[in-house]
């Protein structure tokens, strides 16, 4: 799978999940971007398996976070656009007292 497949797999995430689509879905839906098998050296330690199997799932990874990444970028800007009475950052800064609230 491509870095931009990968990405729009992050995209269509997002949106299945705004659009009330179950969570099982979303799930098996990320789950593609997770390669199916890993290639390793037949004589390979474990830290050289470990290292090999960490680059190989780095990429899709990788991609996957630049997707929601570069998704949440244009909702934002899309919603700062509108002159909210709350605007994005104060939005995010919210939700993260929030959740390190719940931490406590």
């Amino acid at each position: 799978m491509t870095e931009n497949e990968i990405k729009l797999k992050a995209i269509a995430a997002l949106t299945a999940l705004r659009s009330g689509v179950g969570a099982d879905y979303v799930s098996d839906l990320l789950g593609e971007v997770i390669p199916d098998h890993f290639f390793v050296p037949v004589d390979a330690d474990a830290e050289e398996v470990g290292l090999s199997v960490l680059g190989q799932l780095s990429q899709p990874l990788s991609a996957l976070i630049t997707g929601f990444v570069l998704a949440f970028e244009a909702v934002a800007d899309a919603y700062d656009e509108t002159d909210p009475v709350e605007p994005t950052e104060e939005v995010l800064q919210t939700l993260a007292l929030a959740i390190a609230r719940d931490a406590e």
